[in-house]
């Protein structure tokens, strides 16, 4: 069986010299990029468990870490050590969610690292406790992407009970944030959107059916509570949650009934306090609401965002929301939709003004379904890494040497993602 290098380097090839007749250039940033994460942000442990950083942050982020493995899965068939790459990441992600399902990124150990200025005080073992929806999904994902590539139902049963109960507790209570919440959460001497304001609380939402967000995947606070993309990736892991445990032999109808139960009242909140009528694109997604009549208009450069909803599986790329959705994002009406001389893409208000994001266009990418959209996507990307190889957080439209997080390997895993697409679809 072979190494997971031999796995990696044999699945690069399978690309590769295609992608060289197109570009040579692209070419090699998919070699490094492919690769990156094992090259570079990969620690195996006493335990056998993965600690995977993100890149220029020495901590692992629940969500950055299944995006950073997840291309790894398809050698899992083939490769052992891919196989136990991905269980020792899973079951590292597991503890820490059992450690505390509000933070979204933590410690190689319990060494105190992080934001510890932040109120309430953290655990050593956490580096920052923004509560995420997105970081409870990611790691659910990930078990189901191996689920389905292997089989191998002991292991998910190893981990995912437990794992299932502890987010269907944090989702359900965080239904009525403000009546039953304990999470909290202030920073001091930061940017406005880097903490919550309104004693921790955030802004005041109403009851919607929809689980509240203190914070998009951007890591910035989210404006109102109920964070539309996160929740339609809550309803795909729900599903996912509820198709795995259905295998173990009738041992979890109760979980299963909550989660069907569950994803019922945030798809029917979505449907009825996200969907709004816009005059010029018709019926679209909010990003944000508070089921008080309060929603904004913009899209996440990260991802879940309304641009990913069909790679998150939450609906088809053919559904007539979506598409008006994805008009308006990629147009001069999403004030965070940037035009340049290199490139125009979804930026963020986490980023500066003008800057585009290599995961959003990736993620353009990876949702289109027109061959010159996906082309002009490829161009852009192969001429925006700033002669690195590799993909970053956010780039200045009119010069691409101009960018923020020169080390960010979930950016670069989602680049070699869209670019098998290309080869796949034979757009290159």
């Amino acid at each position: 069986m072979m190494t997971l290098k031999e796995a990696v380097d044999s699945h690069i090839e399978k690309y590769a010299p295609k992608i060289e007749k197109f570009s040579p250039h692209l070419a090699k940033m998919y070699r490094v990029c492919y690769s990156s994460t094992i090259d570079s942000a990969v620690k195996k442990m006493n335990d056998s468990t993965y600690f995977v950083i993100t890149g220029d942050i020495p901590a692992m982020w629940l969500r950055d870490s299944t995006a950073q493995v997840s291309n790894y899965v398809s050698l899992c068939r083939d490769c052992g050590e891919a196989r136990e790459l991905i269980k020792g990441v899973i079951r590292r992600q597991a503890h820490y969610i059992k450690e505390d399902p509000y933070a979204n990124a933590f410690n190689e150990s319990a060494n105190g690292h992080g934001h510890v200025d932040d109120v309430p005080k953290k655990a050593d073992i956490v580096w920052e406790r923004k509560y995420e929806i997105d970081s409870l999904c990611y790691p659910v994902r990930l078990m189901y992407l191996y689920y389905k590539e292997t089989g191998d139902v002991e292991f998910i049963k190893e981990v995912l009970p437990e794992t299932a109960e502890l987010i269907l507790a944090v989702w359900r209570t965080e239904q009525h944030h403000f009546e039953k919440s304990p999470y909290r959460f202030s920073r001091t001497g930061c940017p406005y959107q880097d903490t919550l304001h309104n004693d921790g609380m955030g802004s005041p939402v109403k009851y919607t059916g929809m689980t509240w967000s203190g914070f998009r995947p951007s890591d910035d606070a989210c404006e109102y509570g109920y964070l539309t993309a996160s929740n339609m990736f809550a309803c795909a892991v729900l599903g996912y949650i509820s198709e795995m445990l259905s295998n173990f032999n009738n041992e979890y109808p109760s979980l299963i009934a909550e989660c069907i139960s569950l994803r019922a009242d945030i798809k029917e909140g979505i449907n009825k306090f996200a969907v709004c009528d816009n005059e010029k694109y018709g019926r679209i997604y909010a990003c944000e609401t508070d089921g008080r009549g309060n929603r904004l208009f913009f899209d996440d450069a990260n991802v879940p965002s309304l641009l990913s909803i069909p790679y998150i599986g939450y609906s088809s790329s053919d559904d007539e929301i979506y598409k008006n959705t994805r008009r308006f994002i990629l147009s001069n009406d999403n004030p965070y939709y940037y035009e340049g001389k290199f490139a125009k893409g979804v930026g963020s208000p986490h980023t500066p003004k003008n800057y585009i994001w290599h995961i959003a266009l990736s993620m353009q990418g990876l949702t289109s379904t027109d061959r010159d959209e996906m082309l002009s996507i490829v161009k852009m990307l192969d001429e925006t890494d700033a002669g690195t190889c590799r993909m970053h957080e956010g780039f200045y439209a009119d010069d691409p040497n101009k960018f923020t997080r020169e080390w960010f390997t979930w950016s670069d895993s989602l680049f070699a993602e869209f670019i098998e697409k290309a080869v796949d679809e034979n757009v290159i």
